[in-house]
């Protein structure tokens, strides 16, 4: 009587560990979707403000050249240097 009881338990589908560790799994990759898509975002904001600055740069650099007479260059010979 009492292996009867034992046995008649319904097994479910969450009782079995391969089940729960997919789920597990599955559910970070989900979180992890979101975070990366949203460090991608940042990162972009990132990227447009540096190329911004830079721009930026440059132009006050072009504007401070046509004011002060032409300086010699630090390579000493007149060619750019690489």
């Amino acid at each position: 009587m009492i292996a009867l009881a034992a046995s008649s338990s319904s097994a479910s589908v969450f009782d079995q560990p391969g089940t729960i560790a997919f789920l597990v799994v599955f559910g970070m990759a989900v979180i992890l979707y979101f975070v990366f898509r949203s460090l991608v975002k940042q990162l972009k904001k990132v990227n447009e403000a540096a190329r911004a600055e830079a721009a930026q740069a440059e132009a006050e650099a072009s504007r401070g050249e046509q004011h002060a007479p032409a300086a010699p260059s630090s390579s000493g010979n007149g060619s750019p240097s690489a």
